[in-house]
C-alpha cells in the first residue's frame, strides 16, 4: 500500500480593495474563502462543510478501535458489533460494540478484501492472491479449549483475487473475482458454478435487489451490469473510469455507484519486476498483489490499462427504468464506498479521510478523520460506522453533534513579506461566543518554529451575523494562516450550531524595488511601432539598398516574434528598448533623459554632464526617437522604472539602468586618395564615428557589385578598396560610381569617373 503525500494548494482569487477613482492606488489584495472547496483546502477537525461552503459543527464521531495491523481492508457487521479483514497479516478481527478486539481467524494468504457476515455470526471472508473464501463458524461452534472457532475453506475458485461477496436470494454465496472476470454461485462448501463469465478483467463489486437481480461491476471496463434472475445480463452504464468500486440501493429503488480512474486503482497488478503485496515479496511462482490506496498513478495504467481524463471519482444514479445521470463527481479524491440511509448517500473518500454525505442535491462534508482513508461504510442507528486505513481504526457516529470543532486555514502565501490587515467573515454565532478567531504569520511556507504563535485579536463591528477583526498587531510575513473554533452553546438552544458563510483576508505586500533587466538600443533607424499601425502617409525605409539596380523602393517591414510590435525603419531615429519587471506586480512607468560621453583626455578626463530628459511617464518598453535633434558624437541614455502609479509618493520606489554608449551619427564618409594600379582604382574612404559596413560599385548604371576591401574585411572606420576598372584609359570611360554605407546607415555615392 503506497501512498504519496500531496501539498495542500488554496487556489483564491485575489480581489483588488481600492475607492473609486483610485482602482490602483492602494494595492490592497483578499485571501477570500467562500465556497465549498475553498474551505476544503484547510483541515477540518469536528466539523463539517455543504456544497455552499457553510460550516458547522459535524455529526458526533466516536473512535471506538485502533488496530495494530497496517492495513484495514475490508468490513461488515456482525451480530456482536462489527469484524474487519486485513492486511498484511491476512487477520479476520472482531471489533464489539464496546470497542474490544479480538481475533478470528488469520488466513495463509496476506490480504482479506472481502467479507460477509450471516445472522447467525458466521463470517465468510475472501483472501488475496491465491484467493480462497473461508467460513468462520460462530462463537462457541467449531471451537476448542476456549480457542477461535476453526476455519474451513469453503470455495476455491482458482482465481487469483476475491474481490466481493453477497448472498443471493435463492441463499447462494456470491463470489466475484478476478483476474478472470467471473462471478461463482456457491450452494454446497467445496462445490461452485459460474453464474457470469464476464469479458472484464475483475469482478470488483457486487449489491443484491430486493427483487433477486444482482447489479455487477467491474475493473478494467468499468461496466455496470444488471444480472437477472433469469440469468440474463444487461449492461446499464459503460463508464469512462475503469473500475466500479461500490454499489448501494435507496428504498424507491435506485441505484449508486461508484466509479474511479486508473491511478486510484486496488485492482493494478504489474507484469514486470518483482511483484509485491502489503507483505512483501511473494515467493517464486506465487501470484502476489498491489495495493495503491492514494494518488500515486498505478503501473500499467489500471487494470485495463485505460488512462482516462476527467476526475478521480464519479457517483452515478441509476433509476429503476434504468436512466443513469451523474450524481457527483471528485476531481481529486478517491471514493472507496458508498451506503445509503434516510439522511441521504454517505461516501468514503481518501486521500484526506474525508466522509461525505449527498442530501437535497448538496454534498456535504460530515467527517474528516486522522487517517488517510475511508474504506468501508456500515449501518448504524444514528449514522454509519466505518473503517479507516492508512491507519487503520474503526468509528462510529453517535447521536448529536460535536461539542466543539476546529478549522485551519492553509497557509495563504501573500506572494512577498506582506502586512495584514483586516479580516472579516460572515456567519452565525449563537450566544456571541461560539466563533473565535486566532491568527499566526511566518516567512516559511510550512507553519515552523519560526512562526508567530497564534493571537487572537479582539474584533470590532462584532455581532451575531459576523464581524470585522483588525490583524495590525499580526508580525509581518509572507504567509498567514487563520484558525476558527466553533463552539455549542453552553445554554439555551443546545442543538444549534455556529455557522461560518466566508472569510475575507486583506493585506499588503511590502513594496519592493522594480528591476530593469535590460537596456538596448536597436540598429540606427529601427523603430518599433504597434503591429497594427499603418504609416499611411509617412516614409518608411528598407534597411538595404536594392543589389538588382541603383534605384530602391520601400520593401515590407519586418515583424517581431512577438506579434505585440514590429520593425519599420525610418532614417534618422533611434529606439531604445528595455524589459522591466516589479516583484509586487505593480505597473511601471518609465523616466528617459541622456547626456553626452565626457571627452576623455589623455591627463585630464572631463566631467560628466547633467542628465537632460528624453521622455517621461512612458508606459510601453520601447521608445522610439528621432536622433537628428542631437549632433553626432557618443551618448549615454539612463532608463528610471518606478512603481510611483501603485503607491503612495513617500513609498514609491525607482530602480535604474545606463545604457551601454551610443553613437549617433548623421554624417556620412568622405573620400580620401584615389589611386591607380593598372585597370584597379585603390580607394580609400573614412568616416568620423562608424565603421564601414558596405562598399558596393556600379559601371556604367549596371547592377551594384560589392568592392573589394584590400585588408579582406570592411569593419573599420577607414578601409582601403579596390575597384576593378576594365575600362581604364579608353577615350569614352562611361560612369563609375562607388556607394558607400556606415554602420549608423549614413549612405553616400562617390563619382570615380574623373579618376577613371
Amino acid at each position: 500500500m503506497r501512498v504519496r503525500p500531496r501539498a495542500v494548494v488554496l487556489a483564491l482569487p485575489f480581489v483588488l480593495l481600492a475607492a473609486a477613482g483610485a482602482a490602483r492606488a492602494t494595492q490592497v489584495k483578499i485571501f477570500q474563502t467562500q465556497s465549498q472547496a475553498g474551505f476544503l483546502a484547510g483541515k477540518v477537525e469536528g466539523v463539517s462543510v455543504d456544497a455552499l461552503g457553510r460550516m458547522e459543527l459535524a455529526p458526533r464521531a466516536e473512535r471506538l478501535a485502533s488496530l495494530g495491523e497496517p492495513f484495514l481492508l475490508s468490513a461488515a457487521v456482525h451480530p456482536d458489533g462489527w469484524v474487519v479483514g486485513t492486511g498484511n497479516a491476512g487477520k479476520l478481527l472482531k471489533i464489539d460494540k464496546s470497542g474490544k478486539v479480538s481475533e478470528l481467524f488469520t488466513a495463509p494468504e496476506p490480504e482479506i478484501f472481502a467479507l460477509w457476515v450471516d445472522p447467525d455470526g458466521t463470517v465468510f471472508a475472501g483472501t488475496s492472491p491465491r484467493g480462497k473464501v473461508y467460513r468462520i463458524p460462530p462463537a462457541g461452534k467449531g471451537a476448542k479449549g476456549g480457542k477461535p472457532p476453526v476455519a474451513e475453506v469453503v470455495f476455491d475458485p482458482g482465481e487469483t483475487y476475491i474481490w466481493t461477496l453477497a448472498r443471493a436470494a435463492d441463499g447462494s454465496l456470491l463470489v466475484g473475482t478476478g483476474t478472470q472476470g467471473k462471478l461463482f454461485r456457491v450452494q454446497k462448501p467445496g462445490k461452485g458454478e459460474v453464474l457470469y463469465d464476464s469479458d472484464d478483467t475483475h469482478i470488483r463489486s457486487l449489491k443484491v435487489l430486493p427483487g433477486g437481480d444482482v447489479l455487477i461491476g467491474t475493473a478494467g471496463e468499468g461496466l455496470i451490469l444488471r444480472l437477472g434472475r433469469d440469468g440474463q445480463v444487461r449492461t446499464l452504464h459503460d463508464a469512462a473510469q475503469p473500475e466500479v468500486v461500490a454499489i448501494t440501493v435507496a428504498p424507491d429503488g435506485t441505484c449508486y455507484a461508484a466509479v474511479i480512474s486508473s491511478e486510484a486503482s486496488l485492482t493494478d497488478v504489474p507484469k514486470e519486476g518483482p511483484p509485491l503485496h502489503a507483505g512483501g515479496p511473494g515467493k517464486p511462482g506465487e501470484p502476489t498483489v498491489t495495493v495503491t490506496m492514494g494518488d500515486e498513478p498505478a503501473s500499467g495504467g489500471g487494470a485495463g490499462g485505460r488512462k482516462p481524463s476527467g476526475p478521480r471519482s464519479v457517483i452515478f444514479s441509476i433509476s429503476p427504468a434504468g436512466v443513469v445521470e451523474t450524481v457527483w463527481s471528485f476531481p481529486e479524491e478517491t471514493v472507496y464506498d458508498l451506503l445509503w440511509r434516510a439522511d441521504g448517500l454517505w461516501v468514503a473518500t481518501g486521500l484526506d479521510g474525508k466522509l461525505y454525505r449527498w442530501a437535497d442535491g448538496q454534498m456535504l462534508l460530515e467527517k474528516d478523520v486522522d487517517e488517510r482513508q475511508i474504506v468501508s461504510l456500515l449501518p448504524g442507528e444514528n449514522g454509519p460506522a466505518f473503517a479507516t486505513t492508512n491507519a487503520a481504526a474503526f468509528y462510529r457516529i453517535t447521536a448529536g453533534k460535536e461539542r466543539s470543532g476546529t478549522y485551519t486555514s492553509a497557509a495563504l502565501d501573500a506572494g512577498q513579506v506582506a502586512r495584514f490587515g483586516t479580516f472579516r467573515w460572515r456567519g452565525e454565532s449563537p450566544g456571541g461566543d461560539a466563533l473565535r478567531f486566532s491568527f499566526r504569520s511566518g516567512v516559511s511556507s510550512e507553519p515552523d518554529r519560526t512562526w508567530s504563535a497564534w493571537t487572537e485579536p479582539k474584533g470590532s463591528e462584532k455581532g451575531s451575523q459576523g464581524s470585522e477583526i483588525s490583524l495590525s498587531g499580526l508580525p509581518r510575513g509572507r504567509f498567514v494562516q487563520w484558525r476558527a473554533e466553533l463552539r455549542a452553546p453552553l445554554s439555551g438552544d443546545t442543538g444549534k450550531s455556529p455557522q461560518l458563510y466566508a472569510t475575507e483576508l486583506s493585506y499588503r505586500q511590502e513594496n519592493l524595488k522594480p528591476k530593469i533587466d535590460l537596456l538596448g538600443v536597436l540598429d540606427p533607424g529601427q523603430i518599433l511601432v504597434p503591429a497594427n499601425f499603418n504609416p499611411t502617409n509617412q516614409v518608411y525605409e528598407p534597411a538595404h539598398p536594392n543589389r538588382e539596380g541603383i534605384f530602391t523602393s520601400p520593401g515590407a517591414p519586418p515583424e517581431d516574434e512577438g506579434g505585440r510590435t514590429k520593425v519599420l525603419w525610418k532614417k534618422g531615429y533611434r529606439t531604445l528598448r528595455w524589459a522591466a519587471s516589479d516583484p509586487n506586480d505593480d505597473d511601471l512607468v518609465y523616466d528617459l533623459a541622456f547626456r553626452p560621453v565626457a571627452a576623455q583626455g589623455k591627463d585630464s578626463p572631463g566631467p560628466e554632464p547633467d542628465w537632460m530628459k528624453v521622455a517621461a511617464d512612458l508606459k510601453e518598453s520601447y521608445y522610439s526617437f528621432d536622433a537628428t535633434v542631437l549632433p553626432d558624437g557618443v551618448y549615454r541614455f539612463r532608463l528610471r522604472a518606478s512603481d510611483r502609479l501603485a503607491n503612495e509618493a513617500a513609498n514609491a520606489l525607482t530602480a535604474e539602468r545606463v545604457s551601454d554608449p551610443v553613437v549617433i551619427d548623421h554624417t556620412p564618409p568622405v573620400l580620401g586618395e584615389v589611386k591607380r594600379a593598372g585597370d584597379i582604382l585603390r580607394v580609400t574612404v573614412r568616416d568620423a564615428l562608424s565603421p564601414l559596413r558596405e562598399a558596393v560599385y556600379s559601371l556604367d548604371a549596371s547592377a551594384w557589385k560589392p568592392a573589394e576591401v584590400a585588408d579582406g574585411l570592411l569593419d573599420g572606420r577607414i578601409e582601403t578598396l579596390l575597384i576593378p576598372d576594365p575600362a581604364a584609359g579608353k577615350p569614352a570611360g562611361g560612369l563609375l560610381l562607388l556607394r558607400v554605407t556606415d554602420a549608423s546607415f549614413n549612405v553616400i555615392t562617390f563619382d570615380l569617373s574623373k579618376d577613371r
